[in-house]
């Protein structure tokens, strides 16, 4: 044995656990607000930061020990005063979006919450649904917030040739697997001649898409909640969304080939999903290639096999991307990749 290769992994351990614990303590200083209240705070006490924040002091206190020992929150012992950095508060508070590294820390604790049934998963097979992970779409909703959401008008769309003068024109668009409904609601604003609809297998995420386009005043569109992988639309949409919502379908392939049918002929379906070789070695250099491993293990696999599904898993990758478009019928597919979002790629398929 490698003695100095042995402890150099146990060092490396060690870290672990020290990042795992960061991880989970960074999502609590997110949800709590603690972050945004700090930043640009003169350095100050445990007691005026939970009065700032308008928390409980002593959890406020043990939480400043774990963002100090872990080099997140600068400490003065004189008068025992705290202070995050400009430097740091540029990745970790929401007036940093789209760069707010703490929003993808989230995932760690909402994974972990799982963690008995998913052991149960590795004895017996089968999966955890989807409503095993109550907070899932509120995270996912914060994560669009920050890929697609500020780039959709301005990057994503511009993909396509010609769209957006189509979208000004007037369309039918359907986003698939839509959630919460905050890219259409969007659109719907941007594009009052076009017609939208979005589907979702969960109602309360439907219904709450549905509550902000009452709230914002648009009329050209509806939401339903619906299984996506029975579509029944033949030749109904002249473009077709679907964001981060494919690769964790029960029924993918049954999803894909609906899309086909419901695109006009001309039609265009406009798909972002994970950026990522349908091989492991070749996601061997990829920065987040552990954590989007673990995701698929914790939730994107598991909650297709849940329902007796493919299980495809959130590395499926573009090869097996390119090969199921064409199954289904798309067998013209441009990939590109966008500088904001280095975590997907971006499918433009057309029959």
């Amino acid at each position: 044995m490698d003695r100095r290769k042995a402890k150099a992994f146990g060092e490396r351990m060690e870290a672990t656990l020290n990042a795992g614990a960061l991880a989970l303590m960074t999502s609590i200083g997110h949800r709590t607000g603690l972050f945004d209240s700090m930043a640009g705070m003169k350095p100050s006490t445990s007691h005026e930061i939970a009065d700032t924040s308008g928390l409980d002091e002593r959890y406020v206190r043990e939480w400043l020990g774990a963002m100090v020992a872990g080099d997140v929150v600068e400490y003065k012992p004189d008068g025992r005063t705290y202070r995050l950095p400009d430097e740091h508060a540029a990745s970790l508070t929401r007036d940093a979006a789209p760069g707010n590294a703490a929003v993808y820390l989230q995932y760690i604790p909402l994974l972990g919450s799982v963690e008995d049934q998913i052991v149960e998963c590795f004895k017996s097979g089968g999966g955890v649904p989807y409503a095993a992970f109550p907070r899932f779409q509120d995270v996912m909703a914060e994560d669009s917030g920050q890929t697609v959401i500020p780039a959709l008008l301005d990057h994503i769309l511009e993909l396509v040739p010609g769209l957006t003068d189509s979208l000004k024109q007037g369309i039918d668009v359907l986003d698939v697997g839509c959630g919460s409904g905050r890219a259409l609601n969007i659109m719907a604003m941007e594009y009052p001649a076009s017609r939208f609809t979005g589907f979702d297998l969960s109602d309360e995420a439907t219904s709450a898409g549905r509550r902000q386009a009452k709230a914002n005043g648009v009329t050209n569109l509806v939401f339903e909640a619906r299984d996506v992988t029975k579509l029944g639309t033949p030749k109904q949409y002249d473009l077709i969304t679907a964001f981060d919502a494919i690769h964790d379908q029960a029924e993918p392939a049954s999803v894909l080939g609906g899309i086909a049918d419901a695109l006009r002929d001309d039609g265009v379906f406009l798909m972002q999903d994970i950026a990522a070789s349908s091989e492991l070695h070749e996601n061997l250099d990829n920065p987040a290639g552990t954590f989007l491993y673990a995701i698929s293990v914790m939730h994107c696999m598991t909650v297709s096999l849940a329902s007796g599904g493919a299980g495809l898993g959130t590395m499926w990758g573009e090869e097996m991307a390119r090969s199921m478009l064409a199954d289904a019928g798309m067998s013209r597919v441009e990939v590109s990749l966008l500088r904001h979002d280095s975590q997907n790629a971006y499918y433009i398929a057309r029959k």
